[in-house]
């Protein structure tokens, strides 16, 4: 890694996550994203414009002193923002990181591809693939984006022998109803390289920061899910899948 100068965009850190891959992990929270979620935590994250100009060894440093942390599972894990927006970037990091021993995981939405995404998705341990809403058009209503790619990204990881774990957000009247969720069971229950099913429920801890930059957080109102909800569509995934967990 002496000498190498690339640099990548970096938000923030967290260190000692535990939500995001497994074991304990330095979570890496890129920025830019081309999805506009309606409940995005990070809408500080989604510009193309912020971000602070980083070193891969920078990374690489801050992962090594961390190292002893992580014990066998543990290690480092790319979010945002979308990461995958800058896989250039980022394939010298997780190289780098592998020479060290790091286990290196990947959060993604899946929207974004090109040679060099293919590249970066191959050298990862794992993904993290955040599938929004199985239906098409609830998915844009969502995101503002199609879901077409994110599907196809999952059947190349499929077709790649790439192992990943699929995750979910539960939002209370957008993506709870029985269709969607059995919907996402049929897409992908004959998925080999599925290693565990996520429910991920729904929060507002991002909502201050919507104030804060002078936005509108569109899905004000909308409550947190209740017990008896995540259980129903843990209980409808299981149905498909043998490792299901909510987050």
């Amino acid at each position: 890694m002496t000498g190498d100068l690339t640099m990548i965009k970096v938000h923030s850190y967290e260190s000692m996550g535990t939500y995001d891959g497994p074991g304990l992990r330095l979570v890496v929270f890129l920025q830019g994203c081309p999805f506009r979620c309606l409940y995005c935590a990070n809408p500080d994250t989604i510009s193309f414009d912020g971000g602070t100009p980083t070193e891969t060894e920078e990374i690489v440093r801050m992962a090594v002193n961390q190292k002893p942390f992580f014990g066998k599972k543990g290690g480092v894990t790319f979010s945002g923002g979308e990461p995958t927006s800058q896989a250039a970037g980022l394939i010298p990091v997780v190289d780098g990181l592998h020479a060290e021993g790091i286990n290196v995981c990947i959060d993604t939405n899946g929207g974004v591809w090109n040679p060099a995404v293919e590249q970066l998705l191959g050298k990862v341990d794992l993904v993290l693939l955040d599938v929004k809403q199985i239906n098409p058009d609830r998915h844009r209503s969502l995101t503002e984006r199609s879901n077409a790619r994110t599907l196809e990204t999952a059947k190349w990881l499929e077709d790649n022998n790439k192992p990943f774990w699929l995750r979910y957000v539960l939002v209370p009247g957008i993506s709870d109803a029985e269709e969607d969720i059995r919907g996402l069971g049929e897409h992908f229950k004959d998925y080999k390289m599925i290693k565990r099913v996520e429910i991920l429920p729904y929060h507002t801890l991002g909502m201050h920061k919507y104030e804060t930059m002078g936005q509108e957080y569109r899905l004000k109102g909308t409550p947190a899910n209740t017990p008896e909800q995540l259980k129903r569509a843990e209980q409808l995934l299981s149905e498909y899948f043998d490792c299901v967990m909510v987050n």
